[in-house]
């Protein structure tokens, strides 16, 4: 079973950053770093199956997936692995073995080299050595500003540039020469990759601009390092960087495989071969985490925030939409929290965060409900037995709201439906209901409501509710 963390680190500049990360498993530890611009959702699948020989650790780097960004507006991949080796001091761990792919395993190597005794050895997917001529074309077009933009240009570049890099490596050179056998046109396999683009933002053209501008100098004889395995699979455009890596200290090894199960394999083998010894966690962030919840059908764990009385957000929001000192969670198929299959009943719903509170041994003395969720508020303050903050229902009638709901989210082939949350979102701001846009329906706004990072964050909680319509139906009744 995976489970879900957050922990303050502390940055070299001595401030503080709050990491996200996932954990499975017993055993010796073993950190997980994954690829630019994914999260450790990305290691979801392999952390499940290593979880039996491994304390399987993998965060969200910085800036990446939940995880706040490093304190730098220019970072180095020097940055990123200290940031790595502060995430290990918080955790209490002094040693891990280590696994990287692509991105990861450059940060990867970067950190054996600035802090070879913290790595019982390190095994890497693919690992990136360019030419000059490369570094130079990449760094001046790989990662273009991904900057939000007022009527959601910017969401039909990413489609595009996340699709069609499955077409030609790099992405951006459609040319007969750079085409891909892996090409393809599904838009489930591209919606995963969009929304870690969506949730890191601008830190994605930062960090993969480091990975770029970092040495590839490998350690010389006699350097202090780990034992290190750099292996890559056919169809993999990094094997063929394999013959460029040049003499390997002693205890290196590189691999060429055809197979991703050959990866797996072969690195499951040598971290085990290779392991660090097995240490107590430190514990988590106080004032926000992720609590189990087992009521009503629903089985999973529940993102919350906060501490003082209850607040429930809208449907398709997310508790980043709660006012300051109150506790916030993300209802069930909203935000970080787990899918909900309990159906468009109100009952279930006031059920499940009912037991979170008790579960958090939290005692509210109010319950506060955004938008529609006032009503599932009225619910839960009846259940709990305090009082309900009474706000007015959203305009426009529950027939209407029943009709138009909340814009379709699913996935199509051209990316419209990004587009789709974005104009929904920008019309929620200046009219009410947003679905209804007209003179009569006009609300006050302020142009900073519009500015297109605050339409951002709304448009990802939005993107993220994949139950944002039961909630809603269950809240209209």
């Amino acid at each position: 079973m995976i489970s879900r963390h957050f922990i303050d680190v502390r940055n070299g500049n001595g401030s503080r950053r709050r990491v996200h990360y996932r954990k499975a498993g017993s055993g010796p530890p073993l950190l997980m770093v994954h690829q630019s611009p994914r999260s450790s959702a990305e290691y979801t699948d392999l952390m499940q199956r290593w979880a039996a020989d491994f304390t399987c650790i993998a965060p969200d780097t910085a800036g990446f997936g939940d995880s706040q960004p490093l304190p730098h507006s220019h970072p180095e991949c020097a940055d990123y692995a200290d940031a790595l080796i502060a995430f290990l001091d918080a955790l209490g761990l002094p040693q891990v073995a280590a696994y990287g792919f692509h991105s990861g395993a450059i940060i990867l190597v970067t950190a054996v080299k600035r802090h070879a005794a913290r790595f019982s050895g390190i095994a890497c997917g693919g690992y990136a050595v360019w030419t000059e001529a490369e570094k130079a074309d990449f760094g001046a077009r790989y990662t273009p500003p991904f900057l939000p933009q007022p009527y959601g240009e910017h969401l039909a570049w990413l489609w595009g540039r996340v699709l069609e890099q499955s077409w030609f490596f790099p992405w951006y050179r459609a040319e007969p020469g750079s085409r891909l056998a892996m090409a393809h046109g599904d838009p489930e396999r591209v919606q995963p990759i969009v929304m870690e683009c969506l949730s890191a933002g601008d830190n994605f053209s930062k960090g993969y601009a480091a990975v770029l501008r970092a040495n590839r100098d490998i350690p010389a004889a006699g350097e202090p390092t780990p034992p290190v395995l750099i292996a890559a699979y056919d169809g993999d455009p990094l094997k063929a960087h394999l013959k460029r890596l040049g003499t390997l200290p002693p205890n290196w090894a590189m691999l060429p495989l055809e197979t991703p199960a050959d990866l797996e394999r072969e690195a499951r083998e040598f971290l085990l071969a290779h392991p660090a010894a097995p240490v107590s966690l430190a514990e988590d962030a106080a004032d926000e985490g992720f609590v189990p919840v087992s009521s009503s059908g629903f089985e999973g764990a529940l993102h919350w925030k906060g501490r003082g009385d209850l607040f429930l957000h809208a449907p398709g929001s997310a508790l980043t939409a709660a006012p300051d000192g109150m506790l916030a969670i993300d209802l069930p198929g909203h935000g970080l929290s787990a899918d909900w299959t309990g159906g468009d009943a109100l009952e279930p719903w006031a059920d499940v965060v009912v037991a979170a509170v008790h579960a958090l041994d939290e005692k509210p003395h109010s319950v506060t409900g955004e938008g529609w969720s006032c009503r599932l508020a009225l619910a839960v303050a009846a259940r709990l037995g305090i009082p309900w903050v009474e706000t007015a229902e959203p305009a426009g009638s529950r027939a209407a709201w029943r009709a138009q709901g909340l814009p379709d989210r699913v996935p199509d082939r051209d990316g419209v439906h990004l587009l789709r949350a974005w104009r929904a979102v920008r019309a929620g701001v200046l009219f009410e209901p947003w679905f209804a846009p007209s003179a009569a329906t006009a609300v006050p706004f302020q142009p900073a409501d519009l500015a297109p990072d605050v339409l951002a964050v709304r448009h990802l909680a939005l993107m993220r509710a994949g139950a944002g319509q039961d909630l809603l139906a269950a809240c209209l009744g």
